[in-house]
């Protein structure tokens, strides 16, 4: 008797079950790693790397699993400030008024990078939004980005102590040297340190910086990362999360001080105020009086140790703000010039605050040609993306804001503070590479809650909580 011939599947390899059966693995590798990627000196693109793996999956789900992907809302808006972002690369070419001329070149690898930053946020956007609770539950995701925040506290209080502690990344090995004598950026991220080492009050400083490349990053991440080490590690961890929460956030107040970072100040004011209103407001008298006692045992503890002292002179030493206002002043002025597009990427200002013919030279090379567009993100939009690209970009910011705002959970109240603190940190920190990264991943966050709070309303409410109505 003939036997039938049957045609046997050879199984999958373990390593591509592994990833099928956890497909939020780039999300977890990108930000468990994150010290790993910083001590490398690739953190800054790591949202990029990682958009890879995850635009891969999204063509998967969408191509072969038939699985319809799904965009956030006011995601038109996000799409148009793209369009915009990549049609300035038509005016690379062009001197911008009162600026100087330079090298298309230069301004062609700066653009590329800037453009692949923003394209690995909007995959990383898309990616954590569309995973489902059982592939990445939202406490987990919140949870790992408390993670990071405790990095960046850890990190904060070694550049405090550790203030000259430096190394060279192993790829500063395969780094061409002439490629790294001429990029400033690039000689920071292949040789990380602790801290920034400063004479801002006078004398040498050490201002934290690490798991980050500069200190007003650092100062941008841990304000948008703290959030959510509250949200989940304090409201809805366990007891050692909490216990583990409430002693970072004590001791994240000496290197927030010692960073000088007078933006960082700003916004946790900002944070604190925030959250006394949304409180007050929900009559939750209970959590608004912790509040309160929290921001008066600081301001005790603040007053009668050395940190008073420190806060004191770095609010008098304001000498840079003639030369924040007059990059200001040239970015609003190049957009003005090129109100739709841009210029594509940054110039360098002609001259400086004290006149267009004091600049940079071999006897002062740290004198004026400051960066247009490297003082703040909103200045940066300006001068790169005109004023339909800044337009577009804050709206899809500010919908968010205004769609989620009647969400109270932890969740809601942690995600809309994050998008919030990007208004207040654009006029004095850029926001392209992690800050963008960690604010997506806090809006993917805001989206997935949403429509978690949406399935378990009755379909008659359902419309309400869609349109934003309370």
């Amino acid at each position: 008797m003939i036997q039938p011939v049957v045609a046997t599947v050879p199984p999958a390899p373990v390593r591509s079950r592994v990833l099928v059966r956890h497909p939020a693995w780039p999300v977890t590798v990108l930000l468990v790693g994150y010290p790993l990627w910083w001590a490398l000196g690739i953190a800054d693109y790591m949202f990029v790397i990682m958009a890879i793996p995850m635009a891969a999956r999204l063509y998967a789900w969408s191509a072969r699993d038939n699985r319809r992907l799904r965009v956030p809302p006011g995601f038109a808006l996000w799409l148009l400030f793209l369009v915009c972002t990549l049609a300035g690369v038509a005016a690379l070419k062009v001197t911008a008024p009162g600026t100087l001329a330079s090298p298309v070149s230069n301004r062609i690898i700066s653009y590329a990078i800037r453009a692949a930053g923003y394209l690995g946020a909007t995959v990383t956007l898309l990616f954590a939004g569309n995973l489902t609770e059982q592939e990445l539950p939202r406490r987990r995701l919140a949870q790992l980005l408390g993670l990071v925040a405790l990095y960046a506290i850890v990190g904060g209080l070694a550049g405090t102590f550790f203030g000259t502690f430096q190394f060279t990344s192993p790829l500063a090995a395969i780094v061409p040297n002439r490629l790294q004598a001429n990029n400033l950026l690039l000689q920071q991220q292949l040789h990380p340190s602790f801290a920034q080492v400063q004479s801002v009050l006078g004398s040498a400083q050490g201002r934290p910086d690490a798991p980050f490349v500069y200190t007003n990053e650092w100062g941008n991440c841990l304000a948008l990362l703290v959030p959510w080490l509250i949200a989940h590690w304090w409201f809805l961890g366990t007891r050692r999360q909490r216990l583990v929460a409430g002693v970072g956030a004590v001791v994240a107040i000496v290197p927030v001080v010692y960073s000088l970072n007078r933006g960082l100040w700003l916004g946790i004011g900002v944070g604190f105020c925030y959250l006394a209103v949304r409180f007050a407001a929900r009559g939750r008298l209970g959590v608004l009086a912790v509040l309160v006692a929290a921001v008066a045992l600081t301001a005790v503890v603040i007053e009668v140790s050395p940190l008073h002292s420190i806060i004191s002179q770095r609010l008098s030493a304001g000498a840079s703000y003639d030369r924040r206002a007059s990059l200001a002043s040239t970015a609003i002025q190049d957009a003005g010039a090129s109100p739709l597009i841009g210029y594509g990427d940054t110039r360098h200002q002609r001259g400086s605050v004290q006149s267009v013919t004091v600049g940079r030279s071999a006897k002062c090379p740290t004198c004026g040609n400051g960066t247009v567009g490297g003082n703040g993100q909103l200045w940066l939009l300006l001068v790169c993306s005109g004023y339909l690209g800044a337009g577009l970009y804050l709206s899809f910011f500010a919908y968010g804001c205004w769609r989620y705002r009647h969400d109270q959970t932890p969740f809601g109240l942690a995600g809309v503070l994050v998008l919030l603190l990007g208004f207040v940190f654009m006029v004095s920190y850029t926001a392209t590479g992690p800050p963008l990264g960690f604010t997506m991943l806090s809006y993917a966050l805001l989206w997935r809650n949403d429509r978690a709070r949406l399935a378990e309303v009755p379909p008659p409410q359902r419309a309400a909580l869609m349109t934003g109505m309370p």
